[in-house]
């Protein structure tokens, strides 16, 4: 089914320049593909830096995105993925009014079930951390309800491929010996 949509997490390799993000945002609001989040930061290369996207979509659109976005000189390399072959979590964080909670009784069973934990108490509120699927995190909401939560804030997306070694690592080394065989003639 080539018009089949599809959630797709889309990694891009880049340096850090000024301006990128705002490209490559626009670049996925031409092929007509929203971004469900989005988050940044670098890697263990130095220089490196990655962006998570996660958006939704034919993977014809995604694969003509992830195209378009290495054609940008900042960016060193993309791919997209299906969830089965990343790693991923989200971080949560849900502020709870500390009377509430304390009334309510049973947190310390709710925090094991979602492997949660607080962050921060004080007299007016709590703030507990959830790291997870977006499933978990919005069970988690959901059973925190009752007690009301004050605010809830989700982070991006954070992945890791399932591949032994990041990939872009594979295409940087065969860039390298490239540009040393064109050195070397």
């Amino acid at each position: 089914m080539e018009n089949e949509v599809k959630e797709y997490t889309v990694t891009i390799y880049t340096e850090n320049q000024i301006g990128l993000l705002s490209q490559i945002t626009n670049v996925f609001t031409r092929h007509g593909l929203s971004i469900w989040s989005l988050s940044a930061g670098a890697t263990s290369m130095e220089g490196v830096h990655n962006i998570t996207i996660v958006t939704a979509g034919p993977e014809k659109k995604v694969k003509e995105s992830v195209q378009q976005i290495e054609k940008r000189v900042d960016v060193i390399k993309a791919f997209f993925y299906t969830a089965d072959k990343i790693v991923y979590r989200e971080l949560c964080l849900y502020k709870i009014s500390t009377p509430a909670l304390l009334k309510n009784g049973g947190i310390e069973n709710l925090l094991n079930k979602y492997h949660a934990r607080i962050v921060e108490m004080n007299p007016i509120f709590t703030v507990i951390q959830k790291t997870g699927l977006s499933d978990e995190t919005a069970r988690l909401h959901d059973d925190l309800k009752p007690v009301g939560v004050l605010q809830f804030v989700r982070s991006g997306r954070i992945a890791v491929s399932r591949a032994e070694q990041e990939p872009v690592f594979k295409f940087l080394r065969k860039r390298e010996r490239e540009r040393n065989q064109l050195l070397n003639k």
